[in-house]
């Protein structure tokens, strides 16, 4: 299954920052199949945090910032979203979707003492779903174009900014939690 890059039209100009995280993943990767970068993202991740200290879900790399788990949970909550309106536009449905506070949603995520495992876990079944779906989509599904926080998006940019979203945090992850 290939999935081209989006053109400008079909996404929102903050989306260009994960959409070329998504195109220099899949230059380091050495391919230019979104499906492989997909598949991968979440097991480099579990490899990347494997000889971890547990307690390092707890870890905020400096004030105000968030912890790993926080971090990685917001990663989870994001690919849901992404993937809600992935399935809504894909589906037909036109019906302009709202944007989200990320914000918001970290302290209410309640990651304190959550085990890195659980939410390693949760990533992976989350990223199940999303390529469950992704698979499930024909060309004309590919093709639709409808609206999320007031700009045009494709089920092809939600694609890539899934995957653009996820390496974006594994870079942080690497050197913001990892790297002390």
């Amino acid at each position: 299954m290939k999935i081209t890059r989006p053109s400008p039209s079909e996404h929102a100009p903050f989306a260009s920052t994960y959409i070329d995280a998504t195109a220099n993943a899949l230059s380091a990767m050495g391919t230019d199949h979104l499906w492989s970068l997909l598949v991968t993202q979440p097991m480099a991740l579990v490899e990347l945090l494997d000889a971890v200290d547990p307690a390092l879900v707890d870890f905020a790399y400096a004030p105000g910032k968030w912890t790993l788990g926080e971090s990685l949970v917001h990663v989870s909550d994001t690919e849901r979203v992404f993937a809600y309106r992935l399935m809504r536009v894909a589906r037909g449905d036109m019906t302009p979707l709202p944007g989200f506070d990320q914000d918001a949603w970290v302290p209410e995520s309640r990651t304190t003492g959550r085990p890195l495992d659980d939410i390693l876990t949760e990533i992976q079944t989350v990223r199940a779903a999303t390529l469950s779906l992704v698979k499930s989509l024909d060309e004309q599904a590919w093709g639709q174009v409808g609206v999320a926080s007031g700009h045009p998006i494709s089920p092809r940019a939600l694609a890539w900014m899934i995957a653009g979203h996820f390496a974006h945090h594994l870079d942080l992850t690497r050197e913001r939690y990892l790297a002390r």
